[in-house]
């Protein structure tokens, strides 16, 4: 008899548990839901008056009635590239800053993060408390003197001067500073034996041993700058530089009153980064060159 009441109450509060989680899931993804249901609406009104003198739940049921399009369409998706000619050209933009930020931001990170982390050298901590020191700065702070140490290198209107604040990150040689910690000694040895210089161990040995690190922060390099706004804005004003957030907002400006497109616009924006994830995620598992040590 207690074994059930204990069960029951084990069942009572993982159940609870997963409720509340639910919820707090179900209001934090209702605006991304929203602008899928906006982006497929056909000539709805897409704001409609709700049951002014109905009960609460009168309401509630009404409003998820509207959530759903009664006219389901994807005539707002080309109709995106149809009217907004450049908005290819962001999406292009977008792509190959994102592509060219993640590699260099990968490459030079774990450039900086390996001599930090397997290298005796003097100061070698102060530095590293320097660099992590600088996660705290706010970006507004830099911006100003960023912005003009990039007009005089003429990186203004280019796709390097939108790449060039994040060719590295305090966060990615943090990350990566820490995985290359946990790399076996005994395999950078065996590849000192082997004739391995430095450069050798960080290509051959440390890389593929802390690829789940690599693989990280690439996500989040990709997706900080997918949605970077601010200093594109900055740098970028002609707009076949533009990138994809830039051309959203141009896209609110020009269709303000149609929110099906911006919804559309937005939606598009959006996919690259899931696919980007879901493709890479896999690849976040522990690697076997980081255990490759007998006991």
């Amino acid at each position: 008899m207690v074994l059930k009441q204990v069960r029951y109450r084990n069942w009572l509060s993982k159940g609870i548990t997963y409720l509340v989680l639910s919820v707090i899931a179900l209001v934090m993804l209702l605006p991304l839901l929203w602008l899928v249901s906006t982006a497929f609406k056909g000539q709805e009104n897409l704001f409609p008056s709700t049951a002014s003198q109905g009960s609460a739940l009168e309401n509630i049921v009404f409003f998820f009635k509207q959530f759903f399009p009664s006219d389901p369409t994807w005539r707002n998706f080309p109709s995106v590239w149809q009217q907004e000619p450049l908005f290819g050209q962001y999406f292009l933009n977008s792509l190959l800053v994102s592509s060219l930020t993640v590699t260099l931001n990968v490459l030079f990170s774990s450039l900086a993060a390996y001599p930090l982390a397997r290298l005796d050298f003097k100061g070698k901590d102060l530095i590293f408390a320097v660099v992590v020191s600088t996660i705290m700065i706010p970006f507004q702070i830099v911006m100003i003197p960023l912005y003009v140490l990039a007009v005089e290198l003429g990186l203004k209107n280019t796709y390097l001067g939108v790449i060039f604040p994040s060719i590295a990150s305090a966060f990615g040689i943090f990350l990566l500073r820490q995985a290359f910690q946990g790399v076996p000694k005994e395999l950078e040895e065996a590849a000192r034996i082997d004739g391995c210089n430095d450069l050798g161990i960080w290509w051959h040995v440390m890389l593929p041993s802390v690829r789940p690190a690599l693989i990280t922060l690439a996500i989040f390099v990709f997706i900080g700058s997918w949605g970077e706004f601010l200093w594109p804005l900055i740098i970028l004003d002609q707009p076949e530089y533009y990138t994809l957030p830039l051309g959203v907002s141009k896209l609110s400006s020009a269709f303000s009153n149609n929110f099906r497109l911006v919804a559309a616009g937005s939606l598009i924006s959006i996919a690259p980064i899931l696919l980007f994830f879901l493709i890479m995620q896999r690849y976040i598992v522990p690697s076997e060159a980081g255990s490759g040590v007998k006991g």
